[in-house]
């Protein structure tokens, strides 16, 4: 007669004559793909990625990735130091973004793209700038533009003897699509606009002075 099994002892499956069968690598739930040596959670990973992609993250449009991005935010700056890349979080405006991190000091490799704005964009920029400093400074909350007084006044800075007006407009509507895409702008309505606290982000108050000096400057001389 066979002794009975103790109690409690019960054979885990796969398992005959002291052997346990081999876990594959993909099953191992510390690695999110086979031969991973991450150590961030993947939705830390997931922030870190969407930081390098976009030029902002937003905390009102993603507000699951921002609460991770400030339980973390030690974690996801160590990543992007390493990369020389600097990680600003401006807890006010609840807007995040990256910036290349330059020293005359250090030979640092460049990773972030200089993607300048046209003239047009720049432009644009100024103005939208503008009615937004304008707009909060009476105690407003929100600031918003129409696409075609956004034309009359960029155009007034485009040269006074090129007279093909369809072009000018084109590269304005041009400049106001890249913008929206890069969240400066959310279009609410056909031709209207919302500008986001963005344009205090990419135009500082220093720089917005000097545009705006350059361009009266400019304007004024004919």
């Amino acid at each position: 007669m066979t002794e009975p099994e103790a109690a409690g002892e019960d054979r885990p499956a796969g398992e005959e004559a002291g052997f346990i069968s081999p876990v594959a690598m993909e099953d191992d739930p510390s690695e999110l793909f086979a031969g991973d040596t991450g150590t961030l959670d993947v939705d830390v990973r997931r922030v870190l990625v969407r930081l390098l992609q976009r030029r902002f993250l937003l905390a009102d449009k993603n507000p699951a990735q921002w609460r991770t991005l400030l339980e973390n935010q030690q974690l996801i700056e160590s990543r992007l130091h390493d990369l020389f890349v600097r990680l600003v979080v401006d807890h006010d405006r609840g807007i995040a973004y990256k910036q290349q991190v330059r020293s005359a000091e250090l030979d640092v490799p460049i990773l972030l793209k200089d993607d300048p704005y046209s003239r047009a964009e720049t432009l644009v920029l100024v103005h939208l700038r503008t009615v937004y400093q304008r707009e909060r400074g009476t105690g407003e909350t929100s600031a918003r533009v129409d696409i075609e007084e956004l034309e009359q006044t960029v155009l007034t800075y485009f040269d006074p003897d090129d007279h093909n007006l369809a072009r000018g407009q084109r590269e304005i509507r041009n400049a106001v699509q890249r913008l929206a895409t890069e969240g400066l702008l959310a279009e609410e309505s056909a031709g209207r606009y919302l500008i986001t606290p963005l344009v205090e982000v990419v135009l500082s108050t220093e720089k917005i002075a000097e545009l705006s000096w350059w361009l009266r400057e400019r304007n004024e001389g004919p």
